[in-house]
């Protein structure tokens, strides 16, 4: 048996409300009565002991599967909290040790220590600006390369890869033969 909510006459004329939609809700409700309607109809039992006994059976576990859920739930959200807090402990501790550490890098300034000349017992030196040693005899080398240096205002290439060191006079041929311009003679690359 169902029951039909009657349906007024400015359902009818109201261009806005759709009353045939509203008429099958609330036939729809009618049937699924919740409530205490809903207790009245699933009241109509044998009124048995027994079967009370069921349905507050039923109703006790379906209070303790709440009260389970609660304390599930709860002490999840209590762990997530927990986690949420530790992660940002953990950030601001990293973020301090990141600020002090930029603090004391701004601190030091990198610098060149050594002395721009150093002097040796022998009478060579280095310039550490430059990178260059001067030997006691005046040969200068590269610290950098080993080899020795010649300084490039005083060279002059040669089309054919040869180049003339007019410092030392000395013509260095593209396959690597030297040759003193004020003598003539090759220049013995062997001690």
């Amino acid at each position: 048996m169902s029951s039909i909510t009657p349906v007024t006459s400015a359902a009818f004329f109201n261009s806005g409300s759709n009353w045939l939609a509203d008429t099958y809700t609330a036939i729809q409700n009618a049937n699924n009565a919740g409530g205490l309607l809903g207790m009245l109809r699933d009241s109509g039992g044998d009124g048995s002991v027994d079967t009370f006994l069921g349905l507050s059976s039923t109703n006790a576990n379906n209070f303790a599967l709440i009260s389970q859920n609660s304390v599930v739930n709860a002490s999840s959200l209590v762990a997530q909290m927990a986690s949420q807090n530790l992660e940002k402990k953990n950030a601001q501790i990293m973020q301090d040790v990141l600020n002090a550490l930029s603090a004391t890098q701004k601190m030091v300034k990198p610098k060149n220590t050594l002395d721009p000349v150093i002097y040796f017992a022998d009478g060579s030196t280095i310039d550490t600006n430059s990178n260059i040693m001067t030997m006691a005899n005046g040969t200068q080398y590269d610290t950098t390369t080993g080899a020795k240096y010649v300084d490039p205002a005083s060279i002059i290439q040669i089309a054919n890869g040869a180049y003339l060191d007019t410092k030392n006079n000395i013509l260095t041929m593209s396959d690597g033969t030297r040759i003193d311009t004020v003598t003539g003679l090759i220049v013995s690359t062997t001690a």
